[in-house]
C-alpha cells in the first residue's frame, strides 16, 4: 500500500524516434521481403518435378515410343517441349534471383581456359539460333591464357546475354560473340593522395578479360540503359515481344558485381546493342577465392 500524498512509480516509456521507427520499418519490410521471396522460391522449386514429368512424357511421345505420330501430332508435341524449355528457364531464373536475395549464391573459383567456357555456351544455343533464323558467331580468342574465375557462373551470364540477344533480334540477323584481354582502369573505393596510388597506376599489361555479346536487333534507347539491369525490368518499347519475368540480365549483373567485374551496355535504336562485361584476371580479395556470397 503506497504512503498517503505519494504518487505510485510508474516506469518512463521511452518515445520513439522518427530515425528508430524507420529503422525498425525497414527491417520489418527485409524481413516480408525476405519471407515472401523464400516462399515463392519454395514452390518455384516445387514446380520443378511436375514440370519434369510432363518433360518426359513429352519426350516418350516424340520418340514414337508408344505409338507412331502424324505431322500434325508432331508439332503439337514440338510446341509443348518448347512451351516445357520456356517454363523451366522461368523457374531456374526465379531460383537463382532467390538464392541470391538470401545471400546464399556460392562463387566456385577455379583456373580455366576462357575460349572453351564461351565455346561450350555458343554450342548449346547454336541450334536455337539456327530455328530462329539467326547467325551466331564466336572465334577463340589465341591472347586469352588461363586464369581464375567461376566457370559456370560465368556461362550463366553468357547464356542469359544470349538468351537476350535471340529474343529481340528479329529473323536474319546477327549476333556475335567476342572474347579479349583488357586493360580496366579500375578507380580504387577512396581517392589516395601518394604517387603510387592505384588509380594512377600506368598499366602495361592488360588485367582483365572482356566478352562482349553484340547483336542486330533494334536497339535500346538511352534513358532505358540503366535500368535494363534492374529486377522484373522491362524496356517499354520491347515490353509485348518479351518472354519471362525480367531477371536475365538483372542475374547477369549480380554474376559479375560478385566477381569484382562490370557490365553495361553500348545501343542505338535501330543499329543494335552490344552487352559487355569485364571479369579481373585475379580475384578481388583473398576471402572471394574461398566463395563468398553475393
Amino acid at each position: 500500500m503506497g504512503q498517503p500524498g505519494r504518487a505510485p512509480h510508474r516506469a518512463e516509456t521511452p518515445v520513439p524516434t522518427p530515425e528508430t521507427s524507420a529503422s525498425n520499418d525497414l527491417g520489418k519490410l527485409q524481413e516480408r521481403l525476405q519471407r515472401t521471396t523464400t516462399a515463392l522460391a519454395s514452390a518455384a522449386h516445387d514446380l520443378k518435378t511436375p514440370l519434369a514429368i510432363v518433360t518426359g512424357y513429352v519426350d516418350v511421345l516424340r520418340g514414337e515410343k508408344l505409338g507412331p505420330l502424324n505431322p500434325r501430332q508432331r508439332d503439337v508435341l514440338k510446341e509443348m517441349a518448347s512451351s516445357c524449355e520456356r517454363l523451366l528457364s522461368f523457374i531456374q531464373d526465379f531460383l537463382t534471383y532467390s538464392v541470391m536475395e538470401t545471400g546464399e549464391l556460392k562463387l566456385r573459383y577455379q583456373t580455366g581456359d576462357i575460349n572453351a567456357c564461351v565455346s561450350e555456351v555458343c554450342n548449346l544455343w547454336s541450334k536455337r539460333f539456327q530455328d530462329h533464323g539467326l547467325a551466331l558467331y564466336f572465334l577463340p580468342n589465341d591472347k586469352l591464357a588461363p586464369f581464375v574465375f567461376d566457370y559456370a557462373k560465368v556461362q550463366r551470364v553468357i547464356s542469359n546475354l544470349l538468351d537476350n540477344a535471340s529474343k529481340f533480334t528479329p529473323s536474319g540477323g546477327t549476333v556475335w560473340l567476342h572474347a579479349e584481354p583488357h586493360m580496366w582502369d579500375r578507380r580504387a573505393p577512396q581517392a589516395a593522395t601518394v604517387p603510387t596510388e592505384r588509380r594512377q597506376r600506368v598499366l602495361t599489361a592488360p588485367n582483365s578479360v572482356k566478352i562482349s555479346v553484340a547483336d542486330t536487333g533494334p536497339g535500346i534507347a538511352p534513358e532505358f540503359q540503366m535500368e535494363v539491369f534492374d529486377d522484373f525490368y522491362r524496356v517499354p518499347q520491347n515490353e509485348n515481344k518479351a518472354e519471362g519475368m525480367g531477371l536475365g540480365l538483372a542475374i547477369a549483373r549480380r554474376i559479375v558485381h560478385a566477381q569484382g567485374g562490370k557490365i553495361w551496355v553500348e545501343s542505338e535504336l535501330g543499329a543494335g546493342s552490344k552487352f559487355s562485361f569485364l571479369l579481373p584476371l585475379k580475384p578481388v580479395t583473398e576471402s572471394s577465392m574461398q566463395g563468398t556470397t553475393e
